[in-house]
C-alpha cells in the first residue's frame, strides 16, 4: 500500500506522512515504527473495524492503546 494513497482514504484525517505530522503529534512517529514491528502490513484495502464511528471523534485515545 502507498502510504501517500492512505492520507487521502483516511475518513478522520488521521495518516500523515512523516514531515507533515503536526507537532502535538510528534511522538507517535516512534510509537508508529515501534508498533509496525509487530503488526502485519495492510497489503489491500479493507472496511473500517464495526466500531470506527463510535471512536472517530473521541480524543485521547492513547490510554486505549493495546500494547
Amino acid at each position: 500500500i502507498d502510504c501517500a494513497v492512505c492520507v487521502a482514504e483516511c475518513p478522520v484525517n488521521a495518516i500523515y506522512a512523516e514531515e507533515d505530522v503536526p507537532g502535538d503529534q510528534q511522538s507517535f512517529i516512534e510509537l508508529n515504527a515501534d508498533l509496525a514491528k509487530g503488526w502485519p502490513s495492510i497489503t489491500k484495502t479493507k472496511a473500517p473495524l464495526p466500531e470506527a464511528d463510535e471512536f472517530k471523534d473521541v480524543k485521547d485515545k492513547l490510554a486505549l492503546l493495546a500494547r
